[in-house]
């Protein structure tokens, strides 16, 4: 009687169905021996299994229970061969690079799929949320005197504003979803907090698909680089305007619905991802590139379930925190 495979097992198995973007021109140097899905697949492991560093995750693998030689067969190489702990270490590193291709490629593929606009408005959410650092804060004044005062500090994390809380600590997590009945992460970036929205918003919209005709933001990207980034690609940006309120110029009652649906579409979003990948609190990683590898590839992730859930009959939107917590 052979079993069925686990949810995990699943969702490691469809990334050999997903599209990947074009890789970059051949470099020179030794030919990889494995292939960049191998480390995909880790990376949903890592990220399900909540394992945030490699070495917890090789260990993890070592494991000699049935799931374990499941995963492991699933990360052999052509020829039998399993990477070694280095090799393990040094691809793994180089992940977060190409992650943004990868969200944008199958974001794309998922809006294909899945049609979220086939009964409504072909648009777009754009936000960002922030995402607090792992350890203490690096208070200015020590940051320009190029003191640590603490080794808990995670020194490439930076200070941003929030409209909640003020001035924090923190990530940024900049985002691009589908406004529809089910919220598809279309681009994804994480940058330190500092970086601002409408500088990181040009290289979000060249991730997404002709598709997404309308865009909608907060006024924060009313600014000249999203709007000529929009219109290269035929798409509308709706924005808030900045300035006091109440607008009274006109289309301000049709800028209000639209924020209303962007407002419904990304923060629930927000608040979705990081309780399912509890995020609420501070992030399990130091440093840009690991941070990017975990949160980035839970946004990969999430995109893994939804297409697991639509195969399956399942519901998009409920229940997507059970279904991983049972992976």
């Amino acid at each position: 009687m052979v079993s069925e495979p686990s949810l995990l097992v699943g969702l490691v198995l469809l990334v050999d169905r997903i599209p990947l973007p074009p890789r970059p021109p051949v470099r020179r140097g030794r030919p990889r021996v494995y292939s960049d899905r191998l480390f995909l697949k880790a990376l949903v492991i890592m990220v399900v299994k909540r394992l945030p560093r490699v070495h917890l995750l090789l260990a993890v693998l070592e494991e000699p229970t049935p799931e374990m030689g499941r995963l492991r067969a699933l990360l052999t190489g052509e020829g039998g061969r399993y990477p070694c702990r280095r090799t393990w270490e040094r691809r793994l590193a180089a992940v977060p690079g190409a992650l943004p291709a990868r969200v944008g490629c199958l974001g794309r593929c998922l809006v294909g799929v899945l049609t979220p606009w086939a009964e409504r408005g072909r648009a777009a959410a754009i936000d960002s949320t922030l995402l607090r650092a792992c350890g203490g804060v690096w208070h200015r004044k020590d940051r320009e005197a190029g003191i640590v005062p603490h080794t808990s500090i995670d020194r490439e994390a930076h200070w941003g504003k929030s409209g909640w809380h003020g001035w924090v600590y923190r990530w940024k997590l900049h985002l691009v979803t589908t406004v529809a009945a089910a919220w598809i992460p279309l681009a994804a970036r994480l940058t330190p907090a500092n970086a601002a929205d409408n500088e990181v918003a040009p290289d979000l919209l060249g991730d997404l698909g002709p598709e997404v005709r309308f865009l909608l933001g907060d006024s924060s990207y009313d600014d000249g680089a999203p709007r000529a980034a929009c219109a290269a690609g035929d798409r509308e940006l709706v924005a808030s305007r900045r300035g006091p309120y109440p607008h009274r110029d006109g289309g301000v009652e049709v800028r209000r619905v639209f924020h209303q649906l962007r407002s419904h579409a990304i923060e629930n979003f927000n608040g979705q991802f990081k309780a399912i990948f509890e995020c609420g609190g501070q992030v399990p990683t130091r440093g840009l590139r690991a941070t990017q590898r975990y949160i980035l590839g839970a946004i990969f992730v999430y995109q893994l379930t939804l297409l697991h859930r639509f195969e399956s009959g399942a519901d998009l939107r409920v229940g997507l925190k059970p279904f991983l917590r049972a992976a």
